[in-house]
């Protein structure tokens, strides 16, 4: 291999989309997004509102987010991209009204091979949960409502 070839093999690291959305997330849409001819593995991850949760019914949900939320979210997603061996990163977290089966988080990473993918999708998956200010009010089954750990 040539120098020139190995440049073609060197991850890119791109960070392809950050954000937070009032619009439903379309994970399939990110996963073209990050697609690259030097990828052999995409991943996607697809957080859905479930109907469940501690074990109490839930009908739906409602993420509210700081004003800071954008920018956290691409700062933590170019962290993401920088740290791993990945070829293109994209997440969307929603926020608003949501009901149960619809997508609050999209994740897409590309990346050489399938482990650098996995490692990459959690980590970021892990870090949004631990960094982004958005707060989840679910509303329960049972009626009423309760405000639970941030998203």
């Amino acid at each position: 291999m040539t120098s020139d070839d190995s440049r073609l093999h060197a991850p890119a690291r791109r960070v392809v989309l950050a954000e937070v959305t009032a619009d439903p997330v379309d994970v399939d849409a990110l996963a073209r997004a990050v697609s690259d001819a030097a990828a052999g593995a995409v991943v996607t991850f697809a957080g859905v509102v479930r109907d469940h949760d501690r074990g109490r019914g839930v009908t739906g949900l409602e993420y509210v987010a700081h004003p800071d939320a954008p920018d956290v979210v691409a700062r933590v997603v170019a962290d993401v991209a920088a740290r791993s061996p990945v070829d293109a990163v994209a997440c969307v977290h929603r926020i608003g009204a949501l009901d149960v089966g619809d997508c609050a988080l999209g994740v897409a990473v590309s990346a050489a091979h399938r482990h650098e993918a996995f490692a990459a999708a959690a980590l970021l998956v892990d870090e949004i949960k631990a960094h982004l200010p958005v707060w989840k009010r679910q509303d329960l089954t049972a009626g009423g409502h309760e405000w639970v750990d941030s998203a």
